[in-house]
């Protein structure tokens, strides 16, 4: 059956039906929708924007932010029977007790006590809310990573970020909504299904950014191709595109969204990521001078610029490729989170900082998290193993209140006990922050209308302010 415009177009001629033709061709961009326009959240939101930082590996909540000095009463002994003895990945349970041998300071005006492992971060304090009795449902790397990722410990289910994105839109019309920045050395064992739409339409998707002068691949014109040339290019394939749009045919708008959005990258995105126009003092703050600093600090840096100019969910990776370059403290926990933290604690501060200083922290929403925590009894003499059952994250600025810890764990830091957080309460939380309800954030997919927390969540309350 045969559309008004399809009638119109047939029946007429000449120079008249050259101009209806025109027309009709404005009329049907105008009908295009840009599923990345910004919308409205479902309650007026605290956070605007996420940076959404994740420790590849499983940092150990016991040497970081959750002292237990119980564990040197108990050194060299077993877990009591009474608490159970929980296997993991590579531990029965019944190894001894390796107590934290970090020195550990009360910090800001809250007293939170942390660990010499980060003494930057120490000095922001004030502005975090430690959540530290988290758990989730898996000990091995890549399910875990699913779940804190997507809420589910399958494949194939949207990420946080594809979830808020889909949700908010996009302020920017000319960067990506959704930015990804994986570790250097490889991404985290879970792959790209921690930064996939699934089955949310393709442009929800993250994007990746890599390290060099141009991290987004395939964003330059070949040499030979001229401004006008490519322009050209880009108004015939959205020209071809149009002559098909139905209304309602999100693929297809996508489609279209993206090949728009890669045009006006190539003029704006060189900017964003032009890090030469940032003050020596700051890049010195976030650690561009040091060896050990540089590569994190550049890539927070890059993410509070690309925030800055309206990108909604920026994901950055500590950790990735070989487990020497990950969190993953099997070996000796010591050595390894004297590394990693080396590598994170001075930019994760000077991120606060500088978000603090120039407005931004109030309305961004910072979250660092990892796939699991690690065990109070010892793997080898000096590791420690994946512990799924109690840990700690955290959230700052972007309405959280911060100043304190939410939550506990055992007396051993096992178990979360207090208060006890899930992944799905997580997720719920985050988009509270951002004004979207997890009960209503709904994308029909086989017939049931899926959601980021499935069929569970709350909202911590104590951690908005």
């Amino acid at each position: 059956m045969s559309s008004r415009r399809d009638f119109l177009l047939h029946a007429t001629s000449g120079l008249g039906g050259i101009a209806l033709h025109a027309m009709l061709a404005h009329d049907a961009r105008a009908d295009v929708k840009n599923p990345l326009a910004a919308k409205k959240p479902h309650f007026e939101a605290r956070a605007k924007r996420v940076i959404f930082l994740f420790m590849v590996g499983g940092p150990s909540q016991i040497d970081l932010f959750d002292r237990k000095p119980e564990l040197e009463k108990w050194a060299g002994k077993p877990l009591p029977e009474s608490t159970g003895r929980p296997k993991s990945q590579f531990t029965k349970g019944d190894e001894y007790l390796l107590p934290s041998t970090r020195k550990w300071t009360k910090s800001g005006q809250s007293g939170i006590e942390i660990s010499d492992l980060m003494p930057h971060l120490a000095k922001r304090a004030d502005d975090i809310c430690f959540l530290r009795s988290c758990w989730c449902s898996n000990t091995v790397h890549a399910p875990a990573m699913y779940e804190l990722h997507s809420g589910r410990t399958l494949m194939g289910y949207p990420s946080l970020g594809s979830w808020v994105t889909y949700g908010l839109g996009s302020v920017s019309e000319n960067l990506p909504a959704y930015c990804v920045m994986p570790q250097p050395e490889g991404v985290p064992e879970g792959g790209a299904p921690c930064w996939a739409n699934a089955f949310l339409p393709a442009i929800y998707q993250g994007t990746l950014l890599r390290r060099g002068p141009s991290p987004i691949l395939n964003l330059k014109p070949p040499a030979d191709v001229s401004p006008e040339q490519n322009q050209r290019a880009f108004e015939l394939a959205r020209q071809l595109n149009e002559l098909n749009v139905k209304p309602g045919d999100a693929e297809l708008e996508a489609r279209i969204a993206s090949y728009e959005l890669a045009f006006r990258m190539q003029q704006h995105a060189p900017e964003a990521v032009d890090l030469s126009k940032e003050t020596a003092a700051t890049k010195k703050a976030y650690g561009l001078e040091e060896s050990r600093t540089v590569d994190f600090g550049t890539r927070l840096l890059l993410a509070r610029r690309l925030i800055e100019r309206g990108v909604r969910f920026v994901q950055v990776y500590s950790g990735g490729g070989p487990l020497v370059t990950q969190w993953d403290a099997h070996d000796d926990v010591n050595a390894n989170h004297e590394k990693m933290c080396g590598h994170v604690d001075q930019p994760i501060a000077a991120l606060l900082a500088d978000l603090k200083q120039r407005g931004m922290l109030k309305d961004t929403l910072v979250v660092w998290c990892s796939e699991f925590g690690r065990t109070p009894n010892s793997q080898g003499g000096k590791g420690r193993d994946h512990n799924p059952l109690g840990y700690t994250m955290w959230l700052a600025g972007g309405g959280a209140k911060g100043g304190q810890a939410i939550g506990a764990t055992d007396e051993f830091g096992l178990k979360a006990v207090d208060s006890r957080i899930s992944v799905n309460d997580f997720h719920a939380t985050i988009l509270h922050l951002l004004g979207l309800d997890h009960e209503k954030l709904t994308y029909l997919h086989n017939g049931r209308d899926e959601r980021l927390t499935d069929v569970a969540g709350r909202v911590i309350e104590a951690a908005v302010v």
